[in-house]
């Protein structure tokens, strides 16, 4: 299976019909079917790595000041408990541990509900440990090549620039948001992952850019399990309000439109 990063951005992007949400629609008719689907989101962070293991999970709205409708959605996806325990005793040596009670954050649905509409396959989500480094969850990533061989996607989902204190809807990007952008894509290019996993070492405009690592880890995941010379697609390639970069990319499968 090809592996995925997608930027998320608003909560609305579930409901509103835009550019980025069609290219969603556009990924999931290229990529092989997946018999599951292991999403790394921004929006669950713990102590300690966990996986969901619930047969049922729920749908979270994990946000407020949005319309009903938003609130309204569900994605009623089966979970897969045989996959989180399959997880829980291959990743090493990590301490992986099983959990019931989280389910189906915005970062995971909000991307879903337009790639699988039809909400059919199993879908369960790893957690980011707030407490480690960006070498640990480039390293967890490496961990879960194995799926790949096994026709899941695992799909990362943030935001490779995310400033929300900074937001300004309507303005141009700031200029260290596309700048640092621009690093990111060069860097994951040319396959530079080192200093991608040092983000803070970066500068200014990265410690801008990622003020807190929630939204930009997840990438790390991604780019951890690609092979050597396996080409990468950029989609959705803008910055919004001023200081969200939109930007996902493929890894190992077919070009996006």
């Amino acid at each position: 299976m090809p592996v995925l990063f997608v930027g998320h951005g608003s909560p609305m992007n579930a409901i509103e019909k835009n550019g980025y949400n069609r290219t969603w629609v556009s990924l999931a008719r290229r990529l092989p079917r997946p018999r599951a689907i292991v999403s790394i989101s921004a929006h669950w962070e713990t102590e300690g790595s966990q996986v969901t293991a619930a047969d049922r999970p729920r749908t979270i709205h994990d946000f407020y000041g949005f319309p009903k409708e938003l609130f309204d959605l569900q994605y009623p996806a089966p979970g897969d408990p045989s996959l989180a325990i399959t997880l829980c005793s291959t990743v090493k040596p990590v301490t992986l541990r099983p959990d019931l009670q989280w389910g189906l954050d915005h970062g995971t649905w909000s991307v879903l509900c337009h790639m699988y509409p039809e909400a059919d396959i199993p879908v369960i989500q790893l957690s980011l440990d707030r407490t480690r480094d960006g070498a640990y969850h480039y390293n967890m990533g490496k961990q879960l090549r194995f799926l790949r061989d096994q026709g899941v996607l695992v799909m990362g989902s943030g935001n490779l620039v995310h400033n929300l204190a900074m937001v300004s809807w309507g303005s141009y990007p700031y200029d260290w948001a596309g700048e640092f952008d621009q690093k990111i894509r060069n860097w994951i290019q040319t396959g530079d992952h080192d200093a991608l996993i040092h983000y803070e070492k970066q500068g200014k405009a990265a410690s801008l850019s990622i003020n807190s690592g929630e939204h930009f880890l997840p990438a790390l995941y991604i780019l951890a399990m690609q092979e050597a010379g396996e080409p990468v697609e950029f989609f959705n390639e803008s910055i919004l309000a001023a200081s969200i970069s939109m930007r996902g990319f493929l890894i190992g499968g077919a070009p996006v439109d």
